[in-house]
């Protein structure tokens, strides 16, 4: 796994956008795609191609899961167009008392 470990920055670099389409920080994407490598190789099949190419196809496959909806917004199950923007604060909702009344009842 070590000997990959650059994997990960060449990734990041080639992939820029899918990285900041994520919504993470540089730091927290790292992280996915270090946990991502330590699975990869683990999972590793020699008679389906070589190991650069698996480890490259399972970080891509980790950052389209991390900028799902339920990753961004921190819930399962939430539907493909749900976005951040359908999430509203308790203390926004308050300011409109007729919405937020609405809320609690539900």
């Amino acid at each position: 796994m070590e000997d990959h470990l650059w994997c990960i920055n060449s990734f990041m670099e080639k992939n820029r956008k899918l990285v900041k389409a994520t919504g993470m920080e540089h730091d927290d994407v790292f992280q996915q795609l270090a946990l991502r490598l330590i699975k990869a190789v683990a999972g590793y099949d020699p008679d389906k191609g070589a190991l650069q190419q698996h480890i490259f196809a399972q970080f891509k496959y980790e950052l389209l899961d991390c900028k799902a909806a339920y990753r961004l917004c921190g819930m399962t199950g939430a539907p493909k167009e749900f976005r951040k923007s359908h999430i509203v604060s308790l203390d926004a909702l308050s300011e409109n008392n007729d919405l937020y009344e609405q809320a609690l009842a539900a």
